[in-house]
Formats: structure tokens, sequence, C-alpha cells
């Protein structure tokens, strides 16, 4: 099977082709740092970081942008809330606008460092690219597309029914739609029509000084659709593979960025993918009902590597739904993959272990070329731990060995190896020799015990314990662990 995604635009699975043979240029949106992460920022990050590593595998040169919105209509409104916030400390009550968005910025990558979402080739802020804006404005202006408005307010429009295309990506009738909510009620009147959407926002009476950039058109803020094309732009072109991001984002968000590219002369995106979104129980989340969940909540539940898990387990276009035992669950799936994997490194590779992995199974491959179906590739993982788990109850070495490293391989791939343990730490280099040396010790215990020399065997067993290490036998074999 060919690799294949489902592109939005179409709705339809396709052969994927790249634009360049062996290359491919992935754009998805990242965060607009008003806040702290909520579950779905991450499970997006995760599903772009499960296809990043994909292509990656597959053999592709991969240039992946993912962007910081740090200027917003909500990231200054959330500043000004500070200034009366007697919940804040101190420090932040007032805080400035751009120091709020990189702490929280911060924030974001901290989430995603911890939970092996790898960082992007380049991830740029929209405050750096004010000139590419400017410059994509006044082509849609000279275009007959986008138009100041009538007044000196220093906004600048787009005009939606400039374009016949307006509408496809989410296959909307124009006259359907509601209109654009990025100016508020009272200044509706700057536009020809309400659903014309903000491609440069004037600045206003009480909004900082620092919030406002020199433009042609009077001392502004960028639109946040506009943001998105130019920066696409700048680092992948004016036509790209593969477009990016969180269902909600369709509309008006995709919608606005394809329509005024494509306007300006732009191919843009070839294919164009979404993610679908997290609810609980069955409902979306929302802070007024009180049922949300955030990525630090799970990760007081849980380790990283088991929220992981969780989040990345779906397919991605599906909804992933969180109940109470979620994470239970997938804590008892990363322990049979852990427990395998220990066994078997003990056992085969008591002096450490090195190897050129082949490449994932076929089956794992053909899950993944099927539109990324993670789900079925996990059912591949979960085979191969049953099947190695088997090879060392009956002493199969050389199906041992193979079942561990095709395990590794896929682990490594759906990112299960780059968390971060923030209960354990990363594993030091003291700690990988102490495994070593530990898996060395339960290897000679094993032979002993097959000899039945139980007295060399307890003596093994007595010199760890009196070390501080836990023994556990098990039917599949020995792990450890250090005592409280």
């Amino acid at each position: 099977m060919s690799l294949r995604f489902y592109d939005t635009a179409t709705a339809q699975t396709r052969d994927f082709v790249p634009l360049q043979q062996g290359e491919v240029g992935l754009y998805y949106c990242g965060a607009t740092v008003q806040g702290m992460p909520h579950v779905g920022h991450i499970r997006s990050a995760i599903a772009f970081d499960q296809l990043t590593r994909w292509l990656t595998a597959s053999g592709y040169k991969v240039t992946a942008v993912r962007n910081v919105t740090d200027i917003d209509d909500k990231i200054l409104a959330r500043a000004k809330e500070s200034e009366h916030d007697d919940s804040l400390p101190r420090q932040l009550r007032g805080e400035q606008w751009w120091a709020l968005a990189y702490r929280y910025e911060l924030e974001f990558q901290r989430a995603y460092d911890t939970l092996g979402v790898r960082r992007p080739t380049y991830e740029p802020r929209a405050t750096g690219h004010i000139p590419e804006m400017h410059s994509l404005i006044q082509l849609l202006i000279d275009r007959g597309h986008a138009y100041p408005a009538n007044d000196e307010s220093g906004d600048v429009y787009f005009d939606v029914r400039s374009w016949k295309g307006y509408g496809s990506l989410t296959r909307q009738n124009i006259d359907d739609m509601q209109s654009a909510t990025d100016v508020e009620p009272e200044f509706i009147n700057r536009k020809r029509d309400p659903r014309d959407f903000a491609l440069w926002k004037g600045w206003k009476e009480g909004e900082p000084d620092t919030a406002a950039w020199p433009s042609p058109w009077g001392p502004g803020r960028p639109g946040w659709h506009l943001e998105c094309s130019a920066m696409v732009t700048r680092y992948l072109g004016t036509e790209f593979d593969i477009h990016g991001g969180g269902l909600d984002l369709r509309f008006p968000h995709h919608e606005n960025e394809m329509a005024q590219s494509q306007a300006a002369g732009h191919p843009f995106a070839r294919y164009w993918m979404h993610n679908g979104m997290v609810t609980f129980e069955g409902e979306k989340m929302s802070k007024s009902i009180g049922n949300t969940v955030s990525p630090t909540e799970m990760l007081e539940l849980a380790s990283p590597r088991v929220v992981r898990y969780y989040l990345g387990q779906a397919h991605y276009r599906s909804v992933l739904d969180y109940r109470p035992t979620s994470l239970q669950e997938a804590a008892a799936a990363v322990e049979r993959i852990d427990g395998f994997l220990s066994k078997a490194a003990a056992r085969e590779f008591p002096d450490g272990f090195g190897f050129v992995s082949p490449g994932a199974p076929a089956a794992f491959k053909a899950a993944m070329d099927d539109d990324l179906n993670v789900p079925q590739a996990l059912a591949v993982l979960h085979d191969t731990v049953r099947a190695g788990n088997t090879a060392l109850a009956t002493g199969d070495s050389d199906a041992t060995r193979k079942a561990f490293i095709d395990v590794m391989t896929m682990t490594g791939i759906l990112g299960l190896d780059d968390v971060q343990d923030a209960s354990k730490g990363p594993r030091s280099p003291e700690h990988q020799a102490l495994d070593t040396l530990i898996a060395s010790q339960l290897r000679q215990r094993t032979l002993a015990r097959e000899a039945k020399d139980w007295a060399q065997a307890d003596a093994i067993r007595d010199a760890l314990s009196s070390a501080g290490i836990v023994i556990e036998d098990t039917a599949d074999g020995a792990s450890w662990t250090l005592k409280n």
C-alpha cells in the first residue's frame, strides 16, 4: 500500500505525492499563547508529531513548521484583566502582553517536551513577520480582494465575495455563514459584508502602544488568519505539501487562510489534515460545566509515557473520549510493553544492547501508511509483545530478540521513547550502567535456577537485596526496582 492521507479539502483519502520527491513541507498551527495549554492543544501536537515521525521513518526529509501566535485580541485582553486580578501573584498583575505571551509559550514548550513532541524544524512567532504580512495585504489590495476600512480606523479587510472559492474548504455557502467576529459590533459598518474578516486591525484608544506596528494603513496589528499565511509562505513557499491543525480550526481560520492565500495567487497547501477533538465522557469539555482535564492534571495521575500513549492512541481524525479509567487502561497497556522490553533485555542483552533496526514490521507499516492508522499500528505492537512473551517463555532466543527489536522500533516511531518521566527523571548514564549490571546479575541468577543451583541463585538475590534492589519474579522472568 502506498502512503495515503485523508484530505479535508477534497473529503477523500488520497495517495500522498509530495511536491518535491523525497521531501515534505509540513505546516501545522501551534499555540495562541494566551493561557496554559489544554489537552486539545497537546493532542494535536502529538498527532502531528506522529505524522512527522512516520514521514521521516518512511525516508522523507521533513521540514516541519509550527507557528506561535504571540499577538492576538485574547492575549491583550488577558494582560489587561491581570491588572485587577487579586488571585495572581503581585509580580504578574499588570503584566505586559508580550511577557504574558512568552510565559505561556514556555509552558507549551514544557508540555511538548515532557510528552515527547519533537521540536519542529522552525517555530516562527507572528510578531517576527510583520513585513511579510504587509506585503501580503498589499498584494491582496492590488488584486482586488482586500480593502481599507471606510474610515480612518486603519483596519483592512478581506472581501470574501471577491473570491469565488470562499467556503470550499468547509463546503459552505457564503450566504449561510455567520458574520466574522474579529471586529466589535459597533464597528461592523466599516465592512462591505459582515463576513469580511480583518487582515490588519488599526490601533484603538486604550490599547498598549507596544501592540501596534507602523503600516501603510496606520498603526495596528495583524489579523489572526493573516499570520499563518505569511509565515508558511516565508518558510515553505507559496505551495507546500501538508497543512494541519485541530478540527476546530477548519472554520473560520483555515478557510480564511486558504482564501487569502489563493486569492493572492498562491496554490498553498496540497493536503489539509485535521485532528479530532477530546471529549469528557461523550461531552465537549467546558470550564463552565467543570468537565475539563488539563495535561498537568493528567501528569499528576500518570507518567508522561502513559499520558503520551493515551493522547496518541486514537486515530487522529476521531474523537478521543476521556473517562476516569482512561489513564488506568493506558497504564496497563504501557506496562505490558515495558514489561516485555525489560525481561527481554535482561535475558538477551545482559551487557546492554545496540542494534540497527531493519525497519518497522510490514503490518505496522501498512497501518501507518493507511492515513496514519495508529490504533491498528498499536494492535500490531501488542501482538508483537505477546509473541515476544511467548518466545521468552519457551526460551526461543531468536524470536525474543526479533520481537524486542520490532517493539523498540515501533515505540520509537510512535514517540513513546522521548517522553520525560517527571517522577523518575531522565535516564542518566549512571542509571543505565546500573541497569546493565543488574541485568547481568539477573541473567546469572536465571542460569543458576535453570541448573537447580538454588544456593547460587539465592546468593545473587540476597546480594542485590542488601544493595537496596528489589527483585520481582513472574512467569515471564525477573524485573527489578529500587527500595523506597
